[in-house]
C-alpha cells in the first residue's frame, strides 16, 4: 500500500559536534516524517519549486518536464517505493499520448529528482509501506524550514 506524502521543509543535518552536515528533504505521509538526505543542488532545486520561484534559466528539472509535455508527454505521480542498503529509490510514472494512443511509462529515479519534478507539475507523492515501516520517524524529531 501507498500513501500520499506532502513535503514538510528543508533542512540541514547536524553532526555530533554541532557542524551541519549535508541537506535533507522530509517528507511526511502516515503521521510520520521520512528524511531524505539530498545534494546542495537539489536542495535548491526544490527549494525554488517549494517556493513557486523559478530561476534564472531553466534548471534540469524544469528542462525535463518541458521536454516530455513537448513529446506528448504528463506526468501521473511519483512514487518513493523502495530502499537498498539505505538509499530510497523512485519512480516517476508518466503517460505518453502518441496516434491517438496512451502509452503508460515508468521511469527511475532519484527521490530527490521525483520529488522535485512532481513540486512542478503538481502531481502526487506516494511513499510506500515498506519505505516508512523502515524510515518513518516521529514529525516532531525534525526541525525544518
Amino acid at each position: 500500500m501507498t500513501h500520499e506524502a506532502t513535503v514538510h521543509g528543508l533542512g540541514v543535518s547536524v553532526e555530533e559536534g554541532g557542524d551541519e552536515g549535508a541537506p535533507v528533504v522530509v517528507l511526511r505521509a502516515r503521521d510520520e516524517a521520512i528524511p531524505i538526505f539530498i545534494s546542495a543542488d537539489q536542495a535548491k532545486s526544490i527549494s525554488h519549486a517549494l517556493e513557486g520561484r523559478p530561476f534564472e534559466r531553466p534548471l534540469t528539472h524544469d528542462l525535463f518536464v518541458e521536454m516530455l509535455t513537448e513529446f506528448g508527454g504528463a506526468i501521473d505521480r511519483v512514487r518513493i517505493d523502495d530502499l537498498s542498503e539505505n538509499t530510497f529509490l523512485a519512480k516517476i510514472d508518466a503517460e505518453r499520448y502518441a496516434d491517438g494512443e496512451r502509452r503508460e511509462v515508468v521511469l527511475d529515479a532519484r527521490p530527490s529528482d521525483a520529488i522535485a519534478i512532481a513540486l512542478r507539475v503538481d502531481c502526487p507523492i506516494r511513499v510506500s509501506d515498506e519505505v516508512l515501516e523502515a524510515a518513518g520517524q516521529p514529525p516532531d524529531a525534525f526541525e525544518v524550514k
